[in-house]
């Protein structure tokens, strides 16, 4: 499980320089970079929800443990 989230926010980091560097390129073609650029935050922002999903359904079913602060302390 450690490994799939690691590999996740490697994958949500590289989507968000991806972004970065679509945002930076001087093209002659402005919607080509616009476009680009919308589809690598689609992504990312796709990406992180389903990262989100996928942790509330392990810890839901008890493959991963909260820790830390108890609730009421």
């Amino acid at each position: 499980m450690k490994y799939l989230v690691l590999v996740a926010f490697v994958a949500i980091l590289g989507s968000l320089g991806s972004a970065l560097y679509f945002m930076m390129q001087d093209g002659r073609n402005g919607r080509a970079k616009s476009s680009n650029m919308a589809r690598a935050l689609g992504f990312r922002v796709g990406f992180s929800i389903l990262l989100f999903l996928c942790i509330l359904g392990a810890w839901k079913m008890g493959w991963i443990q909260p820790t830390g602060i108890q609730a009421g302390q």
